[in-house]
């Protein structure tokens, strides 16, 4: 068994999580942002099955397309500890960081109905 953890744009989310749930697979949708464009990125959690690893990747790959955004300079006094940047940058953005972590135990788990 794996977990994939894919880091994704938020602007694919919505299309990926239909994608993914359209062919059966459970995700959790984690809110999270990035650190140099301080924007928002959605993680999604999949655990599957070794062999379908390559059925996620295919989908991801389908779905989160790469685009350019503009990073607007903001002072490190503002916010200590993060990159400050002089100017304007176009960096390129979106398709996915994913991982792909092996799992030594899996359980689901439901309660019981009081009777």
């Amino acid at each position: 068994m794996k977990l994939i953890i894919a880091i994704i744009q938020d602007e694919d989310a919505e299309n990926l999580l239909s994608a993914l749930i359209a062919e059966n697979f459970r995700v959790t949708q984690v809110s999270t942002t990035g650190s140099l464009l301080r924007t928002g990125n959605t993680s999604l959690l999949i655990g599957v099955a070794d062999d379908q690893v390559p059925d996620v990747f295919r989908i991801i790959g389908s779905v989160c397309h790469r685009r350019t955004q503009v990073a607007v300079p903001y002072s490190p006094a503002l916010e200590p500890g993060l990159m400050y940047l002089a100017e304007n940058l176009e960096v390129e953005v979106g398709g996915a960081i994913i991982f792909v972590v092996n799992v030594g135990r899996f359980e689901r788990i439901y309660a019981h109905q009081a009777e």
